[in-house]
């Protein structure tokens, strides 16, 4: 667990967020991004950075990717032990051609069309059995998908975050969660970035703020 300084501007004046118990019931863990698109430097974005020698960041984004893929892998493996909610939000456009995408992602360019190779999870991350994916394209995982409504059906109430890109969708997401009334906890070592830069700046500013930041042992360790 992070130590924070009691002369923190931002959050060393605060009472620390509660801590979220994570019940079996009512706890899930919500995989975001992990797709090829964004996922795999071999793909996507990524691949075209490459062909046009645009590699700044790239070996940084792939120690980072195999990091969050193994962890991952780890949370995955204990949440489905346990019975509990494993859930999937992915970059996946309904049309070819992109048309209903949001602005945010027609401006971005941002593309990945339903059926294709870069709207697929990550195959060592794919989904199990009757596990949810749910198709967004907006940053945030509410925002253009019936998560929320979802969850609430299955009694979930606190909420576990992985995935790319962590300043990016993971913390999107995170925001919305805790505005809908959601626990959060955002695990680090399982979320990646294109910079250690913006890999320490999402977390200062998710946590004891938009939610709880941990690693992933601490999680393991928190499981029922």
């Amino acid at each position: 667990m992070r130590t924070i300084d009691r002369n923190d501007p931002y959050v060393g004046w605060r009472e620390r967020l509660p801590e979220p118990e994570l019940r079996r019931d009512d706890t899930a863990l919500v995989v975001i991004d992990m797709q090829y698109a964004c996922a795999s430097i071999d793909h996507g974005i990524h691949a075209m950075r490459r062909a046009m020698g645009l590699t700044n960041g790239l070996d940084y984004l792939g120690e980072r990717l195999e990091l969050a893929v193994g962890n991952i892998q780890r949370l995955q493996r204990a949440f489905r032990e346990r019975g509990m909610e494993v859930v999937f939000v992915r970059i996946c456009a309904k049309t070819r051609d992109g048309r209903d995408r949001s602005k945010a992602h027609k401006d971005l360019d941002n593309h990945s069309p339903e059926g294709s190779k870069d709207a697929e999870i990550l195959a060592e991350l794919a989904p199990q059995g009757d596990e949810m994916v749910f198709d967004k394209t907006t940053g945030s995982a509410f925002m253009s998908t019936n998560l929320h409504y979802v969850l609430g059906n299955v009694g979930i109430r606190n909420l576990v975050f992985v995935g790319t890109m962590t300043g990016g969708c993971v913390e999107s997401s995170v925001r919305d969660a805790k505005d809908l009334g959601y626990g959060v906890i955002m695990v680090e070592d399982a979320c990646a970035t294109w910079s250690h830069e913006l890999q320490e700046a999402s977390v200062m500013v998710v946590n004891e703020v938009f939610g709880k930041v941990k690693t992933t042992a601490e999680v393991l360790e928190r499981l029922p």
